[in-house]
């Protein structure tokens, strides 16, 4: 069999792969990118509600299981742009004091080797290249930065609006959510995105969404030197005698086994498939996993404690675009809680075929007229919760045959039933949560297990050998031209969207790497 050889090999198209391939598509390297799905197909399918969150139409039919060998369908999407085809788009820096070893009421949240003013740059960049709209200033928690975002706020309908000025008359201090989407409100007929009511969650029928698929991976496919393979599920990776290096990277390709060849290779899967890939490779020279030599692949796998609330008012809620706002007031504690909580923001506007899921759950009443969902729907305004979880080596990815198997307990819990609780008090205080349900439709109430959209942290990074897979740019320890850039690499989670600081993060290594091949 011949092996096609390339400058560098990207095993993956999401925020850290897509991302990377940008980065280095203009260095005139020859560059192979490797996608185990297919691009998203643009069909009218793409905002049906029941067929994207009752019947999961864009997520893996995989079978994973939890430690008691229960089948999990993980909420996770292979196509071209991986999970940014469906994400919500909220694109948030961490706070400086995120990089710092932080003590929550559940244990630490560990000191990152790199700081903010590391990452600063790069999220700049960021924000540019996914066109991130928002407006500095209003969040009492954002990190410092001389620039301002590169597009303006999304402006908010006349019911979020509402809201927002009632948080602020009770001494709140919501902001506008930094979000990633082609919309060009002074001028909608330029406009990519038509601010919809179908975005979070869904993918873009229109390309309205800043995602990895149409910021990153298309602009890349323009050189000639940069050559993208789609189906192609890589299997494993295979090193040299001594094992210090990669030799070949296995690919299945229309049932047929293909091998490539690379100066360096990149790992970028997500952090639960990277680590799966990792261990799968073993072999006599790294008998636990490829890389594992501290037996920490898979370990410390973190996924954030996410739920989502409903406040059903009698007052409508018409919005169409929901996902404008967002507060972090509770980030870092409340008056009788000197530890960090979390943070709060909008969901996308939620309708009857999603709270018809929940039938007859929502409310604790049984309804069986479409007319009630429609109702509740009608007059709901939808938030959705992040807590942080804590790197615990005990929650971790391994192999139940050719099946991927999540060990994971939930930690720091206090702090999110704390945030939660705090919430629902607010949204009494400001007189528009008549009642609050808990909501488990496409985001379920308390987000399961299964529930993988913020991945992180299983192939963590940091300085010593020992007690790291990956040093501080992201090339693992044991084996030189192999490197991991996704969410694997942290140490900590944080409470916002993991997902700007993959994108920032793959952009600092992608310089590493023009530096090595320079």
């Amino acid at each position: 069999m011949t092996i096609s050889h390339y400058d560098v090999i990207i095993i993956g198209t999401g925020a850290g792969g897509g991302t990377l391939a940008y980065r280095l598509a203009p260095t005139g390297k020859k560059i192979l990118i490797l996608e185990r799905g297919s691009f998203l197909p643009r069909e009218k399918a793409n905002w049906n509600t029941v067929e994207v969150v009752q019947k999961e139409r864009y997520h893996t039919h995989e079978v994973w299981y939890d430690q008691k060998e229960n089948v999990i369908n993980p909420g996770t999407s292979y196509f071209v742009g991986g999970n940014t085809k469906v994400y919500g788009g909220a694109l948030f820096r961490w706070r400086e004091k995120d990089f710092e070893q932080v003590i929550h009421k559940g244990g630490i949240s560990p000191e990152l080797s790199l700081k903010y003013r590391d990452f600063a740059p790069y999220y700049t960049q960021a924000e540019k290249l996914y066109q991130v709209h928002g407006q500095r200033g209003l969040d009492p928690t954002e990190p410092t930065t001389n620039e301002d975002y590169p597009y303006p706020a999304i402006a908010h309908e006349p019911r979020i609006q509402e809201i927002h000025d009632l948080l602020k008359t009770k001494g709140y201090h919501p902001f506008y959510l930094p979000l990633a989407i082609k919309l060009n409100e002074v001028n909608r007929r330029l406009s990519d995105c038509i601010r919809c009511n179908t975005c979070d969650g869904f993918p873009c029928l229109v390309n309205g969404k800043a995602d990895a698929d149409v910021s990153c991976i298309r602009p890349a496919e323009q050189y000639d030197h940069v050559t993208l393979i789609t189906e192609a599920k890589v299997k494993r990776l295979h090193t040299n005698p001594s094992g210090r290096e990669i030799i070949a990277v296995e690919a299945e390709i229309n049932g047929e086994k293909h091998l490539f060849s690379s100066d360096i290779v990149v790992v970028s899967c997500g952090a639960i498939n990277s680590a799966a890939l990792l261990l799968r490779s073993a072999n006599d020279r790294h008998p636990n996993g490829l890389a594992n030599s501290s037996d920490q692949v898979g370990r410390n796998l973190m996924k954030h404690q996410n739920g989502a609330i409903i406040g059903v008012s009698l007052k409508p809620n018409l919005t169409e675009f929901q996902k404008t706002l967002a507060i972090n007031d509770f980030y870092w504690g409340d008056a009788d809680f000197d530890y960090p909580m979390g943070h709060v923001q909008l969901l996308g506007k939620v309708n009857a075929d999603m709270i018809a899921q929940e039938s007859p759950s929502v409310l604790g009443l049984s309804f069986q007229e479409k007319n009630a969902f429609e109702a509740i729907a009608t007059h709901s305004v939808d938030w959705w919760l992040t807590a942080e979880d804590l790197p615990d080596p005990n929650n971790r990815v391994t192999l139940r045959g050719d099946s991927i198997q999540l060990n994971y307990t939930e930690n720091n819990t206090e702090a999110y039933n704390r945030l939660v609780n705090r919430w629902t008090q607010v949204l009494k205080m400001i007189g528009y949560g008549e009642r609050i349900i808990p909501v488990s439709f496409y985001f379920r109430k308390k987000l399961p297990l299964q529930g993988v959209a913020h991945q992180c942290g299983t192939c963590r990074f940091g300085e010593d050998p020992k007690t790291s897979v990956l040093d501080i740019n992201c090339r693992t320890h044991d084996i030189d031209n192999l490197y991991v850039v996704d969410g694997s690499f942290f140490r900590s989670s944080a409470a916002v969207n993991p997902t700007l600081t993959i994108i920032a993060n793959a952009l600092r290594v992608g310089d590493r790497l023009i530096e090595r091949m320079a």
